[in-house]
């Protein structure tokens, strides 16, 4: 139980890219996971909880700088550590 005193509290909005303003890289350091609507996903780009949306990648279709584009889910998001 000492573990996880030890962990950063996770934040309302989270991103996985590091250009993005909520890139939080010390919560990156442990593992993280995402439930959204009842069920765990494990390619969820970005969420927020209280606005209640997830980001995911658009199958394997990139913009013209090679990033996948996104699609907005909405609906129960809960972000916990593993």
């Amino acid at each position: 139980m000492t573990e996880a005193t030890t962990l950063p509290p996770l934040p309302d909005h989270l991103s996985t890219d590091a250009r993005s303003p909520h890139f939080v890289a010390a919560v990156f350091e442990h593992d993280i996971g995402i439930r959204f609507n009842g069920k765990e996903r494990t390619d969820v780009a970005e969420y927020c909880i209280s606005e209640g949306w997830i980001k995911v990648p658009s199958g394997k279709t990139v913009d013209r700088k090679g990033q996948p584009l996104m699609i907005k889910l909405k609906g129960k998001v809960e972000a916990f550590y593993h």
